[in-house]
Formats: structure tokens, C-alpha cells, sequence
């Protein structure tokens, strides 16, 4: 059985960061990616980062890009999202995820993903 489970969330203040981690188990594709998707109150689900099994390749949404990385660690099954510079829009849900791919497909729309975790909440404020 599959599990995801997220820690690292919780308050934090305008302009702070955030780690955020998930502990994989279960889980043996070898051809895969892993990523964070995020809902804010009243929104749909938004892919925010992901990292390929075959060479690390990284992706970022709009939102993210120049202030959060996403890594694994393989030995402990583990992956993170630090992101910095936080601000009330940041608060969400955070949901950490994986999907078995091929090769490259793209990992950047929260619907392709078919491992989800329960969700941990960030609450950013001002």
C-alpha cells in the first residue's frame, strides 16, 4: 500500500519559509515523479513543483519559480519543498504526490497524479 505523509507545516509569519516533507512508502516504480499540489480556500487544486526519477529534472509553476526547491532524498525516501518568502497568499493545504510515468511526461497539473497524501496546512501571516 502506497502512502504519502507530509510534515512541516503549521504558522508562519509574512516573508518566512517553510519546509515542507514527505515521507514515501510503499511506493516502488522506479520510473516516476513526485510533486506538491496546493488548494487555498475556495480554489481549485494547483501543481506547484515536481522532480523526476530518472534524472532529478525539476519543474515549478509560475507561482514558485526563483523561491522554492523541491529535492528527494532516495535513501530515506523522502522529498521536500522549502519555500521562502511567504505571504498570506501562500496559505493553503499542501499536499505532497507522486505518478507513475514512462519517461517525461509532464507532472505539472494536479490531475495526472495518482498517489496523494492527506494534506498538511501552511498559514501564512501578515
Amino acid at each position: 500500500q502506497v502512502q504519502l505523509l507530509e510534515s512541516g507545516g503549521g504558522s508562519v509569519q509574512a516573508g518566512g519559509s517553510v519546509r515542507l516533507s514527505c515521507t514515501v512508502s510503499g511506493f516502488t516504480a522506479r520510473r516516476n515523479c513526485m510533486g506538491w499540489v496546493r488548494q487555498r480556500s475556495g480554489q481549485q487544486r494547483e501543481a506547484l513543483a515536481s522532480i523526476y526519477s530518472t534524472d532529478d529534472f525539476t519543474w515549478y509553476a509560475v507561482s514558485m519559480k526563483g523561491r522554492s526547491y523541491i529535492a528527494r532524498d532516495t535513501t530515506n525516501k523522502t522529498f521536500y519543498l522549502q519555500i521562502r518568502d511567504l505571504t498570506p497568499d501562500d496559505t493553503a493545504e499542501y499536499y505532497c504526490v507522486a505518478a507513475i510515468r514512462s519517461g517525461y511526461e509532464a507532472c505539472t497539473t494536479p490531475g495526472i497524479f495518482s498517489f496523494w497524501g492527506q494534506g498538511i496546512q501552511v498559514t501564512v501571516s501578515s
